[in-house]
């Protein structure tokens, strides 16, 4: 009998999926590694631990690999110099795509392939949104991207994005090891936290009542769940990411 429509198996799909969760499980045993090497060392920094954890992907040269001869295989995968035009060609194009991530996997990887500047990431972290973000990294931000996830919102708030910004906060809030990601983060790091936060308390400034409102702005303020929800989510997220 012959097989219904409905019951063919995507099998690329599948593959796809597939690929991207051994990416994943990779990637989380090599930082992961990489940490207990950083603490057996007994390094004299937090920066130089992140140096250990953030160039984990690199492996050293062999003795066939000749320095300043001819190389056909790039030994560091994330440098972005002696690119082709056909490299800066697709890239240019990538941008101009949206941005659709399926796994935390292919987020890291746009986000470090083609997102190159922080307007860029910025506008991909709105349009991805809360609760989207909240679902790709259910399991974990992974090390180092919590910091610049908060840095690139600090950079690049709008006003009329605040709301935005707060359900985008609330959801990383709420991913796994959130509390141990938030203490790796870097002096730095913690600084632009505080910033985002004070831009978001600045951004509360009272609003006109509803009688002064005209009938866009209005549904505008529904939409947003009013000042409000708004300011009691603000306080919530202020524990949550220890602002004093």
């Amino acid at each position: 009998m012959a097989m219904e429509r409905n019951d063919i198996i995507d099998f690329k799909a599948l593959e796809k999926e597939l690929q991207a969760a051994l990416t994943a499980d990779e990637k989380y045993r090599r930082e992961n590694a990489a940490k207990l090497r950083a603490v057996e060392q007994r390094v004299a920094s937090y920066e130089e631990f992140r140096s250990i954890v953030l160039a984990s992907h690199l492996k050293p040269l062999q003795r066939k690999d000749k320095i300043g001869g001819k190389r056909t295989v790039s030994w560091n995968c994330h440098t972005s110099q002696g690119r082709t035009s056909l490299d800066e060609t697709t890239e240019i194009a990538q941008e101009k795509t949206l941005l659709q991530p399926e796994t935390s996997a292919e987020f890291y990887r746009d986000w470090r392939r083609y997102l190159r500047s922080g307007p860029q990431r910025y506008q991909a972290l709105l349009q991805l949104g809360g609760p989207k973000l909240g679902h790709l990294f259910q399991t974990d931000v992974g090390f180092g991207l919590l910091g610049e996830l908060l840095g690139v919102l600090a950079d690049h708030m709008r006003p009329a994005d605040r709301s935005v910004v707060l359900g985008i906060l609330h959801s990383l809030a709420n991913t796994g090891r959130f509390a141990l990601n938030l203490s790796l983060m870097s002096r730095v790091e913690r600084e632009s936290c505080r910033g985002l936060f004070q831009k978001l308390q600045a951004m509360g400034a009272p609003r006109p009542m509803k009688e002064e409102l005209s009938q866009e702005e209005r549904g505008l303020e529904e939409q947003h769940g009013g000042l409000q929800e708004e300011e009691q989510l603000l306080q919530e997220l202020l524990g949550l990411y220890q602002v004093d």
